[in-house]
């Protein structure tokens, strides 16, 4: 059996958003195969993804991990902690990406990203909120 992807709670939007860009090319490169080679492709709505709340599958190549955590941790867990209120998940929870996708489109309107994901370095780039826009249009 394929193990599931692990995810902080805001990889889950970050997934959703996910344009190419990152923290390094080993990071984006990392991302890309989760996002495009797992997530998009056909069939990527059934991938299981464990929610975690320390480093994830998205983070191992990431320049600003640091063991489990992060140099932004502060920050990171305030992410984590609004994504996980919104979308009703808690540490241990395994979903599809199909469910995923079904808690953003409930629970995620769009223009509140500008809050749930405050302090964001990405927000700035518009590529989630037009994401979010996407998924909500059909």
């Amino acid at each position: 059996m394929v193990q599931p992807i692990r995810f902080r709670p805001h990889h889950f939007l970050c997934s959703l958003g996910f344009q190419g860009e990152g923290y390094s090319s080993a990071f984006t490169a990392n991302m890309g195969e989760i996002v495009d080679g797992k997530l998009r492709n056909a069939g990527g709505e059934n991938t299981r993804i464990t929610v975690t709340f320390v480093a994830d599958s998205i983070c191992t190549p990431c320049p600003e991990r640091r063991d489990l955590g992060c140099v932004k941790i502060n920050t990171i867990k305030q992410l984590d902690q609004r994504h996980a209120k919104a979308l009703g998940l808690r540490d241990g929870d395994c979903i599809t990406w199909g469910e995923a996708l079904r808690r953003i489109k409930a629970n995620v309107k769009p223009g509140s990203l500008a809050t749930l994901c405050q302090n964001c370095q990405w927000l700035e780039l518009g590529a989630c909120e037009a994401a979010l826009e996407r998924l909500h249009n059909g």
